[in-house]
Order: structure tokens, then C-alpha cells, then sequence
């Protein structure tokens, strides 16, 4: 499940881009901009994004049960590559259309004053949507540097949304040079240019979601810090020997799967093992709350080798 403020991000961005769509529709009819259709056609996309990731919450909620013993986590991940794949198919895939067409079929845009007042809003919106996913990121992100905590996150929600509102900046930017190119030089095929320029950017940006995305889907383990503290409550056990393989996995951002094979003293009574065994999952569990599951194998170093090579 993802953090509560993760419902706050998005419920910004879905009002902010709700509002800019009608506005930047209603632009673009007045006009005939395709740099402006491309920017609403864009709005309604992330609309439906946010839709889908507060979806996507909801389903990653659930409780597990017989079906799905481990829980509906990945859920959100998967929505989450929904919208990357929706970004590109629909936004960029749109916007380079309309962009196209306009260069093959130029046609002046009619009273732009309109576009550049609706781009100034859609800028004011956007940015007062980007701020606040912009400090909920920075708030998580901690002592690590920006691009290594997007690497690290596993909650996707956040730089979800905060990606797509840098690539709606980014498009508004691009739309409003476009238009005053296109009326000032009387070139309207600049406007198709700059449609085609926020697919590329559109584009970009669902490569990368959609990258991120798979690694969480296809499962990624814990950090490095919560490996470290592991290793630091298994090195204090008395009774271990050696650990044979800790293998943990994000289920979500706040749900991690750990299966610990361990090799102990043979001189050791299996009462000894079960009470070190639960005093250890106690402890990993205090201090890594998110660690929901524990699976700890009892193996000797030599056989948890051979069963490793039989695989």
C-alpha cells in the first residue's frame, strides 16, 4: 500500500489538470491551435492517469486471501504501467499526429491572445500541482540525491505524477513558444512543430515511467539501508552460523517479503533454533515495520549448495 500524502499528490494533480483540460479545449476550438488540441488531448490523458492510480490504490488495499495469499500490492504497480503505456499510446501518439498534419495541411491560428491567457492559467495550475507533488517527494527522498531516490522509490505514485506534471510544464512551454513563433513569423507550420515537440517530450517520459514500472512489477528488493540492518540483527544472533541466502521483495512500498535460509550451530536443539528463529522475526519486525512477511529456512551450508545447483 502507498503512503496516505501519495491520495494527496494525486488528488492535486486531478483537479488541477481537470480544470486545465476544459479550458485548453475550448482554446483550441476558438483558435484551431493543434499545439493547444495536443495540450488538452494531453490533460485529459493525465486526468485519466490520476484515475487510474487512485484506482489502482484502492485495489492495492485489499486484503489477501485464498487467491492472492501475499496481498493486491502489486496492484498499483501494475495500473501505475498502465498509465506510462497510456501517456505514450494516447499523448505522445496524438500530439505527433495533430502535429504532422498541421505541417502537411497549414492553416494560421485565429486570435491566439485566447491560447496564451489559457496557457498562462494552465501554467498556474500546473505549477501549483507540480509544487506539491515536488515537496512530497522532496520530504521522502531524504539525504539521497534526486535521480538515485526515483530509482529507489517504490511507491511510484509520487514521481508518477510529479513527472507528468514536469512534461505538462514542459508542453506548455513548447505549446506557447509554438503559437507566437507561428503568428509573429507567420509560419503556421510552427505550430504543428511544437504539437509534434510535446509528443516527443510526452514520450520520453512514458519510456521512463514505463521502465521503473517494470522493475517494480517484475519484483525489486529492499534497500540497501534495510539489507544492511538486517545483516546487523542476524550477525547478533548466537546460534547462526552463516546465512546460506536472504532474499527480500517489494510487494509494495510499504509491504517487503523476506525468506532467509540459515545454517545453525550444529549443536544447537530444534527448541534452541525455534526460539532464535522467533526472537529474530521479532526484532526485524520492530525495526522494519514494513517487512510484513518472514519466512526463515532451517539449512545446513552444504545442502542449501546442492539444492542450488540442482536448480
Amino acid at each position: 500500500m502507498a503512503l496516505p500524502s501519495s491520495k494527496k499528490v494525486i488528488y492535486a494533480a486531478l483537479a488541477g489538470n481537470s480544470l486545465i483540460a476544459v479550458t485548453k479545449f475550448f482554446a483550441a476550438a476558438m483558435t484551431g491551435s493543434v499545439a493547444m488540441l495536443s495540450e488538452a488531448i494531453h490533460s485529459v490523458v493525465d486526468t485519466g492517469n490520476q484515475v487510474l492510480m487512485l484506482y489502482g490504490l484502492k485495489k492495492a488495499a485489499q486484503p489477501a486471501d485464498e487467491e492472492h495469499p501475499f496481498g493486491y500490492g502489486m496492484e498499483l504497480y501494475f495500473w501505475t504501467f498502465v498509465v506510462a503505456i497510456l501517456i505514450f499510446g494516447l499523448g505522445a501518439g496524438i500530439s505527433v499526429y495533430q502535429g504532422v498534419d498541421k505541417i502537411l495541411n497549414p492553416h494560421p491560428i485565429n486570435d491566439p491572445h485566447i491560447n496564451y491567457i489559457v496557457l498562462i492559467l494552465a501554467m498556474i495550475f500546473e505549477g501549483w500541482a507540480w509544487s506539491i507533488a515536488f515537496i512530497e517527494f522532496k520530504r521522502r527522498k531524504g539525504d539521497l540525491p534526486y535521480w538515485e531516490a526515483i530509482r529507489a522509490s517504490k511507491d511510484p505514485t509520487v514521481f508518477t505524477v510529479l513527472f507528468e506534471d514536469t512534461a505538462a510544464m514542459l508542453g506548455l512551454i513548447v505549446a506557447l513558444v509554438g503559437i507566437f513563433l507561428s503568428e509573429h513569423l507567420n509560419m503556421p507550420i510552427l505550430d504543428g512543430v511544437a504539437s509534434i515537440g510535446i509528443g516527443i517530450i510526452l514520450a520520453v517520459i512514458a519510456t521512463f515511467l514505463a521502465y521503473e514500472c517494470k522493475g517494480l512489477l517484475i519484483g525489486e528488493r529492499a534497500s540497501p539501508q534495510v539489507l544492511a540492518g538486517l545483516s546487523d540483527i542476524i550477525d547478533k544472533q548466537p546460534g547462526i552460523l552463516r546465512v546460506n541466502e536472504m532474499l527480500t521483495m517489494h510487494l509494495s512500498s510499504q509491504d517487503i517479503l523476506l525468506n532467509l535460509s540459515i545454517d545453525f550451530k550444529d549443536q544447537l536443539t530444534s527448541q534452541e533454533v525455534e526460539r532464535e528463529v522467533s526472537e529474530m522475526e521479532r526484532e526485524i519486525k520492530e525495526k522494519f515495520p514494513e517487512i510484513k512477511r518472514v519466512f526463515i529456512e532451517a539449512q545446513s551450508w552444504r545442502g542449501h549448495q546442492q539444492d542450488q545447483d540442482n536448480c
